[in-house]
């Protein structure tokens, strides 16, 4: 059995609430699903108080919760975070944790220093880094088996989604053979 995450990346706010509502109705877990996207206007705007605590680490202001309108409202655990020499983000589901731990304060550091953590190799993760940067939104959903891989590559190609690609650890000795991570790059554009 092998534990993945599908990610790919959504242009606006409205593509991502779109896909966060087939996802839903894919039967994924709120749990499973996460997005990570630059906080253009201020936290505030759009994220107030809900009792959430990310973990404490490199990441400045991680411990600010919030609820987002949308579908994007949906997805357990937002939050509200600065990344060092990056800038503030809104992010919720296990990305938030992945970035709020000790994987930001490896070698690569940031956004692709969290990715890293999730399993993705280091080029892939700054590719998505830069796509954030550039005011992309990342969403994954992190699965449990083919079919559920399979489900979540359908959605996001319906929605439009770019850069889909499908990456994490694998328990087989097929895929120890190749190192820890592996990744299957589907790009639909």
């Amino acid at each position: 059995m092998s534990k993945k995450s599908v990610f790919c990346i959504a242009t606006s706010r409205d593509q991502a609430n779109r896909i966060v509502e087939q996802l839903k109705g894919a039967k994924f877990s709120k749990n499973d699903i996460s997005v990570l996207f630059p906080d253009k206007d201020t936290t505030r705007d759009f994220a107030h108080e809900k009792n959430t605590k990310a973990p404490e680490g490199a990441v400045a202001g991680a411990g600010t919760g919030g609820v987002i309108g949308g579908a994007l409202g949906w997805i357990a655990g937002i939050g509200a975070l600065a990344i060092p020499g990056v800038g503030p983000f809104i992010a919720a589901g296990p990305i938030l944790a992945a970035l709020s731990g000790a994987a930001v304060g490896a070698a690569v550091g940031g956004i692709a220093g969290g990715l890293i953590g999730l399993g993705m190799p280091e080029i892939e993760a700054k590719r998505y880094e830069g796509k954030v940067k550039a005011g992309n939104i990342l969403m994954s959903v992190h699965t449990e088996d083919s079919d559920e891989i399979t489900r979540a590559k359908e959605v996001f190609t319906r929605a439009g989604a770019q850069d889909i690609c499908t990456t994490g650890e694998a328990s087989t000795p097929k895929a120890a053979n190749r190192g820890p991570r592996s990744v299957e790059p589907t790009i639909a554009r």
